[in-house]
């Protein structure tokens, strides 16, 4: 057997494979409520054999949304239709997770086929939020500085969004710490210039997030993991780089996150990034060999061979996959071929395996 279709045991699951459907924008929901769109999405890539299928960057609060077009999990109201999601999931015998977010500075955009552009208040947009008055763009409307009280909230939010994430059938909760989304603004000295205990040192600056992993964790079954993803580098001097990324997994390895899933940038404009397949794999070995933590790798990883070599090399445990994915649903289908291993053919779908004809 390959290591891409060996299982992994993670706290309380046993994935069958190695394949995890990263977290991908849909921009499709109406009012934060997932639709059949988000059925047919994710539930194909789990027809498609992926062990893991985890949903979009889902806002824990209406001003938490990049785009008014944003997943929603900030009312009960939602639960339902994800509830529908979870469970068809789980009858393709894979798991279902959510990723868990707030926009913070960036969020009141338009959706990236609308324009990308900040939606002023004054055109139906909303007050942002971050750590400090610093805007993404230079540009754009400043956002407003969180107090004690707005930290508070957001905490509160994540929280009850965990919860809600509980109700709705979902066995993986990961926390989006990248990107340059809320919690990574808290991160980085670029865009944290807070002089209290949320600013300032890195103690300070990683304060939030350690409050927002234990208010979820409160949340959580015990058997549930807790992934987090990060942005291990800003790619700009003086920013948030990859030695503290690894003293703070150290610390998410004490307080008992499960997963990290390693990506990078998104935090400022005009960073020159080295693009190439699998330029952010280096960081997720760095923070494996160091920490002891469990790794996900992503980033233009598009192939099984190149999946399967990150795996034998131990520069990951897991390997997750976006753009490849939207391409085509039953990649692992296709790798498990290609790596000569059994590929795990629902029923319905048995007659098209290789060797049964035409």
């Amino acid at each position: 057997m390959s290591l891409l279709f060996s299982p992994l045991p993670v706290k309380g699951l046993v994935l069958k494979n190695r394949i995890v459907v990263s977290p991908m924008c849909q921009y499709s929901a109406e009012d934060g409520f997932a639709n059949d769109w988000h059925l047919v999405h994710l539930g194909s890539r789990a027809v498609g054999g992926a062990a893991l299928i985890i949903a979009e960057a889902t806002a824990v609060s209406p001003e938490g949304r990049i785009s008014p077009d944003d997943q929603g999990i900030w009312k009960d109201e939602h639960i339902s239709m994800l509830k529908r999601i979870t469970d068809f999931i789980h009858r393709q015998h894979a798991y279902a997770g959510i990723q868990l977010a707030h926009a913070g500075r960036k969020a009141s955009t338009l959706s990236p086929w609308k324009g990308n552009a900040r939606i002023r208040r004054a055109e139906g947009g909303w007050q942002t939020v971050a750590p400090s008055p610093v805007p993404f763009r230079e540009a754009d409307e400043a956002p407003e500085m969180l107090d004690k009280a707005g930290i508070r909230k957001v905490v509160a939010d994540f929280a009850a969004a965990a919860g809600r994430a509980v109700s709705a059938g979902y066995d993986v909760i990961e926390l989006h710490a990248a990107h340059g989304y809320l919690l990574h603004q808290f991160l980085s000295p670029l865009s944290n210039q807070r002089t209290d205990e949320y600013g300032g040192s890195f103690e300070n600056r990683i304060r939030l997030l350690l409050e927002v992993v234990a208010a979820v964790q409160s949340e959580m079954a015990a058997h549930m993991p807790l992934f987090v993803r990060i942005s291990a580098t800003d790619w700009v001097d003086g920013g948030w780089d990859i030695d503290q990324s690894v003293q703070l997994v150290a610390l998410l390895a004490d307080k008992g996150v499960d997963l990290v899933d390693v990506s990078t940038g998104g935090l400022v404009t005009g960073v020159r990034i080295p693009l190439e397949p699998g330029y952010q794999v280096p960081f997720a070995e760095r923070i494996r060999k160091e920490t002891g933590i469990l790794t996900g790798a992503v980033g233009l990883i598009s192939s099984a061979q190149q999946a399967e070599q990150i795996l034998e090399e131990e520069q990951a445990d897991l390997i997750l996959m976006a753009r490849e994915l939207l391409r085509n649903p039953y990649f692992p289908l296709h790798a498990a071929v290609q790596l000569e291993d059994e590929p795990a053919y629902l029923p319905q779908y048995e007659r098209a395996k290789p060797g049964r004809g035409k």
